[in-house]
């Protein structure tokens, strides 16, 4: 696989993690009014999320890529 492929294609996944976190962390505010159970379950999940988005964050930083919002 050419190497800007493999930049590009891991820059992407990169940014669809970075959406699906801000989504899983916007989620905590949906769920507030359902308990305290569904609130720890959306927190859990979107530190999940977080962690999955650094963690690409980190590959691309290895790989000299940086992408600056």
């Amino acid at each position: 696989m050419n190497q800007s492929v493999a930049h590009d294609e891991l820059i992407a996944t990169f940014r669809r993690a970075q959406v699906d976190a801000a989504h899983k962390f916007g989620l905590i505010k949906a769920v507030e009014k359902k308990g305290l159970k569904a609130i720890q379950a959306a927190i859990d999940t979107a530190e999940k999320a977080a962690k999955r988005r650094d963690s690409y964050a980190k590959k691309l930083n290895v790989l000299g890529v940086s992408l600056k919002d």
